[in-house]
């Protein structure tokens, strides 16, 4: 039986109804989940799916003494009739993500307790530690408020200010969870030492009420406190001798054995505001939290003496961190990159342009206001967009300069345009909606529904993208993809054939987001123009192919194809939102710290402990279809016959 799902299509704007099989949610939830990796975890207690479950315990012979109960543990009924004869006097859990309490961990285990366990039961894990530590870093803060913008211009510097009440802001309420381990040391300066900021002793009735903890220490340094560092580690037993962490390589017992993972990584927090803080001079950092998260807070007394510490959730009421996530924070933070628009707005801007603006939350407008537009609109599709940037335009005098369309850009009207014709049709290109690289070639479909909007000889700006790619070896990330086979002596083969089985779906022969920031790679092959798209035509009505070679020029083991877009703004500039440049001799890559890169993984993906085989090319088939807005792709690895 066939299934229809609805999918928004971040290409064309418009909504779509897709025939699946009926199994189709089912499957890729797991196939494209990261159990992969948590069962190369070998740290980690392991608890498959439900179903899989059933299936594996089976084929290693353990049915007559394990008995999977497909609930959740707050619905399992004790007693003759219920789903368990009597409480149990061992609780194996694992309920953590990289916050720890963030999947529910606390009331899941408070319920536990009151209802499914004796009262002197043994807990595995036995005890976990939350640490922070408090550093201050340009870089980290940068995807949290937005900095003054500088832009020279033909009457001097301009600032582009921030609005009071978004520096006042205490920012997005959710935790910002990357590998740590990829950022740079020179990025950051440590104020103080590691804090152990509380612990949880799961063999005892555990509470998910709100509560604070606070640990005084004197930083190591002065400087100003922006962000807070956060991991945890877990004890298995009672004794504390088996233990795992999620601690970053300065802060691990062993950095040479430490375990990679994609689904425990570490914690980012900021401060509500940044403060001052003096080498000495002793502070008290206090960890809160609620029955699902944590924040922190510095203060200068001890909450113990202090009875108006904030309890409640930092929320966002300036609107920017609701629109913006961290990497569109720091890209619109990044100055070079600003210059760079700065530099093609030069080229093509005259005093008697019109200029239209069509990205979600940007500031192009502003930019194209103080090189001297003589008129300037911006489409913001949505009410938060909207207004937030009626704040930023307040806050630096401009709100009788630009001017803010509400709407779609495809319902334009010449009278929301003041019957003016558009000169300069202007974007990052930036939407909110977009997963994928070239999920913002929205552009190109806005472009031609405005095309009756746009005067003899009107510039577009980008004027072109073009789609990258190039083969390249994971030191880690291959582990998400890789059959697992055995793990821990269970033979869980049956997960891996449903995860192959999966891959014949549509949406996972698709690539697939990743900030390759974060995970290391060498390129293989040199990178490749796919394909290319003229934004100064209109989208086109038959498909744009391209089918070719990708060479191997390094050996290695062949995990994937990145793809990613360059937007040409001009002739001369062209930003890209992958490679930033070639690679280095070793193939050691520097990808844009901003954007999400796709990953096509190849089939199977390989092992680093494998053997290397001979020479090989990846050969591929990508085709961009203009009616659904779709890039479909193909990329197969092959042996190179011998010359």
């Amino acid at each position: 039986m066939k299934i229809f799902c609805s999918r928004a299509n971040p290409t064309t704007g418009s909504v779509e109804w897709l025939e699946e099989d009926e199994h189709y949610d089912y499957h890729q939830e797991i196939a494209r989940s990261s159990y992969a990796d948590m069962l190369h975890d070998k740290d980690r207690v392991f608890k498959p799916m439900a179903d899989a479950a059933v299936k594996i315990v089976e084929k290693n012979g353990f049915s007559d003494k394990i008995m999977v109960i497909n609930k959740h543990s707050t619905e399992v009924t004790v007693g003759p009739e219920g789903d368990m004869p009597c409480c149990a006097n061992i609780l194996v859990t694992e309920l953590f993500d990289t916050e720890l309490i963030g999947e529910g961990a606390l009331p899941s285990y408070e319920h536990a307790h009151r209802h499914l366990v004796e009262e002197n039961c043994e807990a595995v894990p036995h005890r976990a530690t939350i640490y922070a530590q408090l550093v201050e870093s340009r870089r980290m803060w940068s995807w949290n408020k937005l900095f003054p913008i500088h832009l020279q211009t033909s009457l001097g510097e301009q600032v582009i200010v921030p609005p009071v009440d978004l520096e006042n802001c205490p920012g997005a309420p959710s935790v910002c969870d990357i590998q740590l381990n990829q950022v740079s040391p020179a990025d950051f300066t440590v104020l103080s030492d590691v804090l152990p900021m509380f612990s949880i002793d799961f063999s005892k009735q555990v509470s998910s009420s709100a509560a604070c903890h606070s640990r005084q220490f004197e930083p190591l340094t002065s400087g100003r406190a922006q962000v807070v560092l956060s991991w945890w580690d877990i004890e298995m037993d009672p004794e504390g001798k088996i233990r795992c962490t999620t601690a970053p390589f300065w802060a691990h017992s062993d950095p040479e054995e430490m375990q990679w993972r994609d689904h425990w990584m570490q914690c980012v927090y900021f401060l509500p505001q940044e403060e001052p803080v003096v080498q000495g001079s002793a502070l008290c950092l206090v960890a809160h939290h609620d029955d699902y998260c944590v924040w922190y807070s510095l203060q200068r007394t001890s909450p113990e003496k202090n009875e108006r510490v904030h309890q409640m959730r930092p929320v966002c009421d300036c609107q920017a961190h609701l629109l913006w996530n961290r990497p569109r924070f720091g890209e619109i933070n990044d100055q070079d990159r600003t210059d760079r628009y700065i530099q093609a707005l030069s080229t093509v801007l005259k005093p008697d342009s019109v200029c239209l603006c069509v990205s979600d939350g940007s500031l192009l407008s502003v930019l194209a206001h103080h090189l001297g537009v003589e008129q300037v609109f911006t489409v913001e599709s949505s009410a938060a967009s909207h207004k937030l940037l009626r704040k930023i335009f307040k806050a630096n005098h401009l709100e009788d300069k630009i001017n803010i369309i509400e709407k779609r850009p495809e319902l334009l009207t010449s009278e929301d345009l003041k019957s003016r014709k558009v000169s300069l049709l202007l974007g990052e290109p930036f939407f909110t909606t977009s997963l994928l690289p070239w999920h913002n070639l929205y552009f190109w479909y806005v472009r031609t529904a405005v095309d009756q909007h746009l005067g003899p000889g009107a510039v577009v700006m980008p004027q072109a993208a073009s789609l990258h790619a190039v083969v390249v070896e994971f030191r880690d990330l291959w582990r998400i993809r890789s059959p697992c086979g055995d793990c821990e002596g269970f033979d869980v083969h049956i997960m891996d054939d449903m995860i192959k089985r999966a891959l014949d779906f549509r949406e996972s022969r698709e690539a697939e987001p990743h900030p390759l920031w974060e995970y290391p790679c060498r390129s293989l092959s040199e990178s490749r123009q796919i394909l290319a798209f003229d934004f100064r035509q209109l989208v086109p009505p038959r498909p744009l192919c391209a089918e070719g070679t990708m060479e191997l020029r390094r050996p290695g083991r062949s995990h994937a194809a990145v793809l990613w877009m360059e937007y040409h703004l001009t002739p001369e500039c062209t930003l890209s939102t992958g490679l930033l440049e070639p690679a280095d001799p070793e193939g050691g890559c520097c990808w844009n710290p901003h954007c999400k890169q796709a990953v096509y993984f190849f089939n199977p993906v390989l092992d680093p402990r494998a053997p290397l085989g001979g020479p090989q090319t990846v050969s591929y088939v990508v085709e961009f279809h203009p009616s659904t807005g779709d890039i479909t792709m193909e990329f197969r690895l092959t042996d190179t016959p011998d010359s």
